[in-house]
């Protein structure tokens, strides 16, 4: 649940501040892969939105999120008590440029929490102000960018892919430079962590195999325990990174979700989505489409998101290879052995959800072939993504006219669906129930390029957080349809291709 709050005082003493313990593993077991820091002070803040759902799963009470005490903390304006507030090291390759020098520019990371489940939880605050790695930028954001990664990024978790989330917003009060001034922002962000493939590049570097060991003991024990008393656990983490991103680039495009910049320190070893950047989702379901604004080339179009997944894990690889043999040459060859699985096992992961998509659950030998079929019919007739696979639930209830209408009459398409329902013919179940399992893996609302841009104008240019609240709120249950709400399930008239995000936060 989303809320505009009003802060209330509170006598709660600052370390009691949220309920909560913080703890600081990363700062006690990784000294070397981070600089100590602190936020920038914001007298002017004040508190936008909190996400009420997500505090409860971290075991903060609402009376310690409305208090005077938890705003000081969002805004970075108080640490909380036992807090090690630091600035994460890392690399990456940028548009496959390496960059050795990067690191939290702008974040700043308050500690971990176990949350009601026993999940250690990072909590950063991000647009917090300079860093020993903002290098010469001011360390803040734009309020933007901050309320686009708070719904997008929960517009996500909410359609079921693995994300990091967002727990409250903060107007800064001041005005940030970019290529004009800016209202500022301040988001506080939930991950499992914020180990990236860029922080093993950077840990490689350092020439210290004991802290790239630790990195690894550390990624291990916090995300892939079972890994640790195999033979080899280093290339059995490295085997798990593999699946879990290859699981994750299925989901992203089984949803037409282009992440707009997969360069090795925006991709998180969790397998989370994280870093809303220039990210966007597809409308006309084109292949090639980009929507990042500095993405000149369409390195990280939609459809090459899969083959740069494979290009990140080969830099991830190079970095283990001190840890998983010590021979360089044997540990070279079994690490090429997990990266040439990388593409079968990501295929795998994208045709389940695609056979879902399309209403099978049992497997075919042809299945493959009938759904690249589809898909290059929408992109040949330029149809919208998201809407095709719900109209195709409805023709199993004998609608055939919104799948119709969206395919002009395309006799091409006709054909198809006869096949698909002959298919169909073969689960054995009633129309009814494919039809009701389609529209559960198949959004209907999904955040259009457009009304996140209305919301996103009101919110700053007008101060009307309305548009905002009321996009978040039918994001929340992407998957029901809702009578009246048709402005959401629309695509905009017209094509989105000129359409370009930005790296603002």
């Amino acid at each position: 649940m989303l809320k505009i709050i009003k802060v209330i005082t509170s006598s709660t003493m600052l370390e009691n501040a949220l309920g909560i313990d913080f703890q600081n593993t990363f700062a006690k077991d990784l000294e070397g892969l981070y600089k100590e820091t602190t936020a920038s002070v914001n007298p002017s803040a004040e508190m936008l939105l909190v996400n009420e759902s997500l505090a409860l799963e971290l075991g903060i009470g609402l009376d310690k999120l409305y208090s005077k005490n938890a705003f000081d903390i969002f805004s970075g304006n108080k640490k909380p008590f036992n807090s090690i507030t630091l600035a994460q090291a890392y690399s990456g390759h940028q548009f496959g440029h390496f960059n050795p020098n990067l690191g939290d520019g702008r974040a700043l990371l308050l500690g971990e929490v176990l949350n009601i489940k026993g999940e250690l939880r990072d909590i950063q605050l991000k647009g917090s102000g300079p860093t020993p790695f903002s290098r010469r930028g001011d360390g803040k954001s734009a309020l933007g960018p901050v309320l686009r990664e708070y719904l997008v990024s929960e517009s996500m978790y909410a359609l079921g892919i693995p994300s990091t989330r967002a727990l409250a917003v903060i107007k800064t009060g001041e005005q940030v430079k970019r290529d004009k001034s800016l209202p500022g922002g301040l988001m506080t962000r939930v991950a499992s962590s914020h180990i990236r493939i860029g922080t093993f590049e950077y840990a490689s570097l350092q020439n210290d195999t004991k802290l790239l060991q630790k990195l690894a003991d550390y990624s291990i024990s916090r995300h892939f325990p079972d890994t640790a008393n195999v033979e080899n656990p280093y290339l059995a983490l490295f085997a798990a990174i593999c699946n879990q991103q290859a699981s994750l680039i299925a989901n992203w495009m089984s949803i037409g979700f282009i992440h707009g910049v997969m360069n090795t320190d925006n991709m998180s070893i969790s397998g989370e989505t994280i870093d809303y950047g220039p990210c966007a989702f597809m409308n006309a379901y084109n292949p090639k489409t980009v929507f990042s604004s500095i993405d000149t080339q369409g390195r990280y179009a939609y459809q090459n998101q899969p083959s740069i997944l494979t290009w990140n894990l080969t830099r991830l690889a190079e970095a283990l290879i001190p840890l998983v043999h010590d021979k360089k040459d044997e540990s070279i060859k079994l690490l090429t052995e997990v990266l040439q699985l990388i593409k079968p096992v990501y295929t795998n992961y994208w045709l389940v959800l695609m056979r879902s998509k399309v209403g099978l659950s049992k497997e075919d030998p042809k299945d493959y072939e009938l759904i690249i079929n589809l898909l290059n019919l929408m992109e040949k007739n330029k149809v919208d993504f998201t809407l095709c696979f719900r109209f195709l639930a409805k023709s199993l209830n004998g609608n055939n006219k919104p799948i119709r209408n969206i395919f002009k009459g395309s006799k091409e398409f006709d054909s198809w669906l006869m096949i698909w329902q002959e298919r169909i013919s073969q689960e054995g179940m009633p129309d009814e129930k494919i039809s009701n399992s389609m529209d559960a893996v198949n959004p209907i609302y999904i955040p259009r390029n457009h009304n996140v841009e209305i919301a996103l104008q009101a919110a700053i240019q007008e101060n009307n957080l309305e548009p905002f609240k009321k996009l978040f709120s039918v994001m929340q249950n992407p998957y029901k349809e809702i009578s009246g709400m048709e402005e959401y399930s629309n695509p905009i008239k017209g094509s989105d291709s000129s359409y370009k995000t930005f790296c603002g936060t």
